[in-house]
């Protein structure tokens, strides 16, 4: 069996990269297809895998500004030949889903979500503050991309789903039925202290606008109580205004530090709407309770009242309310981190590698010239 793994770019490190990784560990032997490859900026042992590129590849800057390129991508993906594979994976935030395949090979999508600025367009207008005579241009572009968006879908034989939320927007925008497999999260990494745990909150995250950094600043400001922020973006130097003196903005956190923060925080605030979420997974592993906005993946990976609290409405009041009703509830560093093993990298290679074996058989029934090796 001969197989592909598709990924959208790779042109920055992200969730969807972590899940990329662990395909490339599953799959050793496969070529890893994408759009765009920006050598120098992911990290050097990307430089062993077998990495074939499309010819957008080639745009001036595309690099560090991919998103102008928004309309090129599905002519770009539906150019990658796959006629020599008989199994392809494709990993899919944005359009690598749309890969040209036919009745004899079977196409698994690993859906980290429906393509966001695409079935969301407003959102990510507002986002990325569009002007009105840009928002103009981009309408019937996005119509555009909408339909060809549900038309490679119909090229999938098997969706999986990250959580249930994506579940549900693969229901409401392809129509069709997925299977959940939560991404894989390196709990291994990270252990519960024996010591008693600190008296800061804790934040780590890219600092852009979506993400609601906002919120856990101004809560812990109002409520005088300390939180570390980790991490850069375009928001730091507007958030660092509206924090009050007990806001630490301590930047870019490694492995390490990361490790060490989390094990010791009173605990993780992620304010976010998120389709998953990679940290609060592992700040659990480190046994410690996440404040999580009761939406999207938080709703998968967070036990409210067990491994954490959740709050109602994105408003720094109503995160407030739940900092303050942690210090009421007692929580289990143990039981926290058994509930962080449900997300390991070993339990995804488990449940990704069987349902792929599962559907192969199945595909190798319908015709008898495949055959599982």
């Amino acid at each position: 069996m001969k197989v592909a793994i598709v990924h959208d770019w790779l042109n920055q490190l992200g969730g969807a990269e972590g899940v990329l990784e662990t395909l490339v560990e599953m799959f050793p032997e496969a070529p890893v297809f994408t759009t765009i490859y920006w050598r120098r900026g992911m990290p050097t042992r990307y430089q062993s895998w077998d990495i074939r590129t499309t010819w957008l590849d080639r745009a001036p800057f595309i690099y560090r500004y991919h998103q102008p390129y928004l309309p090129l991508y599905p002519t770009a993906v539906q150019s990658i030949d796959l006629r020599a594979y008989d199994l392809i994976i494709s990993n899919k935030s944005g359009f690598c889903h749309g890969v040209a395949t036919d009745s004899q090979q079977l196409h698994i999508d690993y859906c980290l979500t429906p393509t966001r600025y695409v079935w969301d367009y407003a959102s990510y207008a507002a986002r990325e503050g569009f002007g009105r005579a840009a928002d103009i241009l981009m309408r019937p572009i996005i119509g555009r991309l909408q339909s060809w968006d549900r038309r490679a879908a119909d090229g999938v034989d098997h969706f999986v789903a990250i959580s249930r939320e994506v579940q549900a927007r693969i229901a409401r925008f392809y129509e069709r039925d997925s299977t959940i497999i939560y991404p894989p999260v390196d709990t291994d990494r990270y252990r519960p202290s024996p010591d008693p745990p600190s008296d800061y909150f804790l934040v780590v995250s890219r600092l852009i606008p979506y993400k609601r950094i906002d919120l856990a600043v101004r809560a812990c400001t109002e409520l005088g109580v300390p939180l570390i922020v980790g991490g850069e973006g375009r928001d730091r130097a507007a958030l660092e205004d509206m924090a009050g003196p007990t806001i630490r903005f301590v930047g870019r956190v490694g492995d390490d530090e990361l490790g060490d923060l989390l094990a010791h925080c009173r605990a993780f605030i992620f304010p976010g709407y998120e389709d998953f979420g990679i940290t609060p997974v592992e700040a659990q592993a480190a046994g410690r309770p996440v404040i999580a906005y009761a939406a999207g993946g938080a709703l998968d990976t967070v036990i409210d009242g067990e491994t954490g609290v959740f709050f109602q409405e994105q408003t720094p009041e109503s995160l407030a309310d739940a900092i303050c009703r942690l210090d009421s509830t007692g929580f289990d560093p143990i039981a926290i981190r058994q509930n962080a093993e449900r997300f390991s990298v070993a339990r995804f290679k488990w449940e990704l590698g069987t349902f792929i074996q599962d559907k192969w058989r199945e595909f190798a029934e319908v015709d008898d010239s495949h055959y599982l090796t």
